[in-house]
């Protein structure tokens, strides 16, 4: 048997009994794109079906993908423990939108907002997203066209970040 069937079948034996908890330790290490979709597609489905999973992982975007819950580790100890909106939403570091604009201009008016200005990209930190209307009303009052717009903000990643570099108490 190759590694993912041997992990498939080990899965299913393991599901014969309909247990309540299922802990996956690690599940997707090592595989393919592929098969990493289909296991979290299967992971997904376990849980509609009733099953508590935890899951431990390394993948950041898995963790996001998958769990509503999510606790942190740092040198054995728990430094975060919450609902992975919840963890991002308290990210100090909010949204913000990247903008090409022709002409390359920011309006006076948007000035404040500006975080940087690359490669002709300006980035804007907004608080939420309805501030993205004002923003678009300002650059309509200009007569700024938007060549190129993307919205920007924390995942899981930018969090965990946070979270291992702070040195202080983490639940600040």
């Amino acid at each position: 048997l190759s590694g993912g069937m041997k992990r498939r079948v080990l899965v299913a034996q393991a599901l014969v009994h309909k247990p309540p908890v299922i802990i996956l330790d690690e599940p997707t290490a090592g595989v393919d794109v592929e098969l990493r979709q289909t296991l979290w597609d299967f992971i997904k489905q376990l849980n509609q079906d009733g099953h508590t999973i935890v899951l431990t992982t390394h993948y950041l975007e898995e963790a996001e993908t998958l769990c509503n819950r999510v606790a942190m580790l740092k040198e054995g100890k728990i430094v975060a423990l919450d609902s992975t909106q919840n963890l991002i939403g308290k990210m100090a570091v909010g949204k913000s939108i990247r903008l090409r604009l022709l002409p390359d201009t920011l309006p006076s008016t948007l000035q404040p907002l500006q975080i940087s200005h690359n490669d002709g990209i300006y980035e804007l930190r907004i608080e939420n997203y309805a501030q993205v209307e004002s923003i678009l009303s300002s650059l309509r009052a200009a007569n700024c066209q938007i060549l190129e717009m993307h919205l920007q903000q924390p995942d899981l990643e930018d969090v965990f970040v946070s979270i291992m570099t702070e040195s202080g108490n983490p639940s600040k």
